[in-house]
């Protein structure tokens, strides 16, 4: 009667293991007080109001704006002052002629305008840039984060199998008891739980980088703590193939930015046609005169562009232009064939990774665990041998580790989907 009451107690152990496959956290009787909860959406904000890269990113596109008025504003004007027929004395006053004047340079019609829709697209620019620093610091951050989250889920199947192994000890030393074992079991037994111990250093220092990655994205103290991460959803995705190309052909600042580059570039070769044409400087002039009358004075000049010998200044100037209007055609093509490769090859892996969770989940995990029970309950009824019991404990911890490394392979995998296509989807 004892050992069948042994028995159900084991029993219930093992079972209580197996609902942190449900994504559960397991508290030990070491542990005071549960830790408390890690949301992702909260340290996405932070990131985004606090990371450096971002900070210099928006100080970049500030300074990108502010260009557009020194592009489009005129020089500053010249205010020249003639002096004439010096007396032998040098007396300023007694100078025969004194012209005062104020002159402005004046750019061909459509040259100011042509060089602040230049610079405005070079912020318009600056600032798709800046959203996809955003996509990409999110990523990293979310990368960041799952890989915290199976660093703890490991620590803690590491604590889950090392308790389980302590049940096998006692119940390889009651049989030696009874005289139903040997020795050698509690021996190999044991063994087993001193290498599963040898990890442990190995798992918590992979912890502790993975949470120093994560304060550093966060600007934060390399020590800083912090909480459980959450579970990764295993929400399908119901969005199509061709609905992601289309958001990511819409929606990635990196193509807007491409885009942007095309009209900048088509603008330059505008400028430079307009170069062929002169440009003015405009005076205007007072005049006064040492015992005669005073008067005033008007002075235009022009730039001669269409000379012969410059001209070819301006045809290379001209040429290049076209050539970077080209270019920047040709960067956008490859950009949009390396988006739509991105989101098919993204979308596979991701895939994939769904179905490999799914499969643990729902049916090697359960079956391990039967095994698990079976080879428990053949070792006590001497139909077994330890060593099965052992393999079978290590091929469960084995398939938990590989269900919830295909969770965050499949969550990595929709998180660089996400930065591809420039926004957030239903199965994050």
């Amino acid at each position: 009667m004892p050992r069948t009451i042994q028995i159900v107690l084991l029993t219930i152990t093992v079972l209580s293991v197996t609902f942190t496959m449900e994504g559960r956290q397991v508290v030990h009787a070491a542990d005071q007080t549960a830790p408390s909860s890690l949301a992702l959406p909260d340290l996405i904000q932070e990131a985004l109001a606090r990371n450096p890269e971002l900070v210099a990113a928006r100080k970049q596109w500030e300074a990108a704006t502010n260009r557009i008025a020194q592009a489009r504003s005129l020089d500053d004007p010249t205010l020249s002052v003639h002096l004439w027929n010096f007396p032998q004395n040098f007396n300023v006053m007694q100078t025969q002629n004194t012209i005062f004047g104020l002159s402005q340079n004046l750019p061909f019609p459509g040259k100011l305008a042509l060089k602040s829709e230049i610079a405005s697209r070079s912020a318009e620019m600056t600032e798709q840039a800046l959203r996809a620093k955003e996509r990409e610091l999110v990523a990293r951050l979310k990368g960041a984060y799952y890989d915290l989250f199976l660093a703890h889920k490991a620590i803690q199947i590491h604590h889950e199998q090392a308790e389980l192994l302590r049940q096998f000890i006692e119940i390889a030393n009651a049989k030696f008891r009874a005289g139903k074992g040997s020795q050698a079991d509690v021996l190999k037994a044991q063994v087993e739980l001193s290498l599963l111990h040898q990890q442990l250093p190995v798992l918590e220092q992979s912890r502790e980088t993975t949470a120093a990655l994560l304060n550093t994205i966060l600007d934060r103290e390399l020590r800083s703590p912090f909480g459980i991460p959450q579970e990764p959803a295993l929400t399908p995705l119901d969005t199509t193939i061709d609905d992601l190309h289309r958001l990511a052909l819409n929606g990635r600042p990196e193509l807007k930015a491409a885009e942007l580059a095309i009209r900048q570039s088509e603008q330059s070769r505008a400028l430079a046609q307009r170069q062929y044409y002169p440009d003015f400087n405009v005076m205007f002039q007072r005049f006064q005169n040492f015992q005669a009358n005073d008067g005033f004075g008007a002075y235009v000049a022009m730039t001669v562009p269409f000379s012969f010998w410059t001209k070819s200044k301006y045809d290379a100037g001209v040429q290049e232009a076209a050539a970077s209007v080209a270019a920047a055609q040709a960067q956008q093509h490859r950009l949009e064939n390396m988006t739509r490769f991105q989101v098919n090859d993204l979308l596979a892996k991701l895939r994939a990774s769904e179905q490999v969770a799914r499969l643990y989940h729902t049916t090697i995990l359960p079956q391990a665990v039967q095994n698990l029970e079976a080879a428990r309950a053949g070792y006590r009824a001497g139909t077994g041998g330890f060593l099965d019991l052992i393999d079978t404990q290590r091929a469960w911890r084995g398939f938990q580790q590989e269900y919830y490394r295909a969770l965050v392979e499949r969550a990595n995998r929709l998180a660089e989907l996400e930065q591809v296509i420039g926004t957030d989807l239903n199965g994050s």
